[in-house]
């Protein structure tokens, strides 16, 4: 098999694997799919210019910042508490293993809900937290797959 074939199908992998990290919270899926462009530029001739690979490590470095910051604000904001993100997160893993496709949504609402009321927050309080950490890791997971699926799509531009 040539060597080009195989940078190819590695950087493919790493794409795929970068999308389904999007919701992963255990795979880092920008950072992952930037890999699978990196495995590209091993073409001869390489696939990108050096511009295009730095804009790119810098988005991706920047969405996965955000991707902490942005569920714990949101949580703040509708006054949650860490146990409620952390809640989220627990929850979305249950959800994505033992309840799909319904449990990337609901996993993470029911996470942090339960996440709220273990830190002793009255049952109204705990939902409006729920709420903000939810709707936070919505947030995140959408800016991780919007970053993921452009660089899947230059990926898929280059081989054209």
């Amino acid at each position: 098999m040539d060597i080009q074939i195989i940078w190819i199908i590695i950087g493919a992998i790493f794409i795929f694997v970068g999308i389904v990290g999007c919701f992963i919270p255990i795979l880092p899926g920008p950072p992952l799919a930037y890999v699978g462009l990196l495995m590209l530029q091993l073409l001869d001739p390489p696939a990108f210019t050096t511009r295009f690979l730095l804009i790119w490590a810098g988005v991706t470095a920047i969405v996965t910042f955000l991707d902490y910051v942005i569920p714990a604000y949101g949580t703040k904001k509708f006054g949650g508490s860490k146990r409620g993100v952390w809640g989220s997160v627990i929850g979305l893993i249950i959800g994505v293993f033992f309840f799909p496709p319904f449990g990337i949504i609901i996993g993470p609402l029911l996470g942090a809900l339960i996440g709220e009321l273990s830190a002793g927050k009255t049952s109204s309080t705990a939902i409006k937290s729920a709420f903000g950490s939810f709707v936070g890791f919505l947030a995140g997971t959408l800016i991780k797959l919007i970053a993921t699926g452009w660089m899947g799509y230059h990926f898929m531009k280059a081989l054209i």
